[in-house]
């Protein structure tokens, strides 16, 4: 295990105890509103056409309820794990998230990056966030970073991303392949508006046309991990399997492109299924809470992607903004841990978790009952 990256101790964030202006997670959803004007507002809350996808994100996970075991010395819990040969404080990952510098103008991903550097989780660039991959492995060389290719040229062209990404020190590469086709996404257009990246966009044909071909020829020419962005099936994971992929990523990108799809954690146990410990797994779609990543591990995931919140975070605060979010989460897997009678996650298994209904109507914000934000203002 390489215990290069830093464990800190974790700031007091007990209610009141400290001049933290973060005391819940929430707290960060409120702040973001008041900093982000109506279209970053309404591009990070909203999803595909009906939104519905992005509801079954939460329904999904609201579903699932906790059999917690009880006289159990529980006194001291880690909730570290080791992934990519890395110790990391908890088995999250900042999600590839396009676009960042709309919540942090200056530092953009690369204020993300020097978070979760210093906290000691993992982050993954999305291709089209500033400010690009060359400064971001500049600006945290020591952090776990992972690059997320949309494929927008023919194989000179990710050919050139991955031997770029393994130069900058890059410790995995991964393909998003849910987007053959850009969604509708209704707020935006209701209000006419485009974002500069999509404007500037260009070789939405080549990610049209993309195929396992592309799999091939990346597992053929290099030996950095190679993981598959939004895996939804067995039969589609069987395939990955087959071409040597090495984490696959269940991921339905937040609702945000395919609308009526399942929630991701529906999604999961099927995956988990076919992977039958072949390959290491992600996920990603309406984790906010810390009971929301302890869910997961204990279904089979490997580690959990963080979406909206990184960005309230980030739009909140910066860089300090999502280093205090990651604390907070960080207390919340603790004591959910501790409260299910495990001192580890790898205590955990499915056998603490049963079916359940959902008490909250399932929305972008149903993970925070305390927010009192009206999400659908135009």
């Amino acid at each position: 295990m390489n215990d290069a990256t830093p464990i800190r101790p974790n700031r007091n964030v007990e209610l009141g105890a400290s001049n933290e202006p973060f005391q819940n997670l929430h707290e960060f959803v409120r702040k973001a509103r008041a900093n982000l004007n109506q279209n970053a507002w309404d591009y990070i809350v909203g999803a595909a056409e009906t939104e519905t996808t992005m509801r079954r994100n939460r329904m999904a996970l609201d579903e699932i309820a906790f059999r917690p075991r009880v006289l159990r010395d529980v006194s001291k819990v880690d909730p570290s794990v080791e992934r990519f040969g890395r110790k990391l404080r908890l088995p999250v990952m900042m999600a590839p998230v396009g676009a960042l510098e709309i919540f942090e103008p200056v530092a953009a991903a690369a204020a993300v990056t020097r978070a979760v550097g210093k906290f000691g989780a993992a982050h993954m660039l999305s291709s089209v966030s500033e400010p690009g991959l060359e400064k971001v492995a500049e600006a945290a060389p020591d952090a776990l970073r992972i690059y997320q290719l949309y494929v927008r040229g023919d194989d000179a062209f990710v050919d050139d991303c991955v031997s770029r990404a393994v130069a900058n020190g890059y410790t995995a590469f991964c393909l998003t392949v849910d987007t053959a086709h850009y969604s509708r996404r209704e707020r935006d257009i209701a209000k006419r508006y485009v974002r500069e990246s999509r404007l500037r966009a260009t070789g939405g044909d080549y990610q049209k046309s993309l195929s396992w071909r592309t799999v091939k020829l990346i597992k053929d020419k290099y030996k950095i991990p190679l993981i598959i962005k939004g895996i939804a099936t067995a039969e589609d994971t069987a395939i990955a399997l087959d071409h040597g992929v090495d984490w696959i990523y269940v991921s339905n990108h937040g609702g945000r492109q395919l609308d009526h799809g399942r929630g991701a954690m529906h999604v999961l146990p099927e995956i988990v299924d076919a992977v039958k410990g072949r390959a290491k797994i992600m996920i990603d779609g309406g984790f906010c809470r810390g009971s929301d990543v302890v869910k997961a591990v204990a279904l089979g995931a490997d580690i959990v992607g963080i979406g909206r919140l990184q960005c309230w975070a980030l739009a909140a605060a910066g860089e300090s903004g999502v280093l205090r979010m990651l604390e907070l989460l960080e207390d919340e897997v603790i004591r959910t841990l501790g409260l299910l009678g495990v001192t580890s996650f790898a205590d955990l298994n499915k056998s603490y978790l049963h079916p359940s209904t959902a008490t909250n109507a399932p929305s972008v914000f149903s993970a925070f009952p305390l927010v009192d934000i009206e999400p659908y203002r135009y």
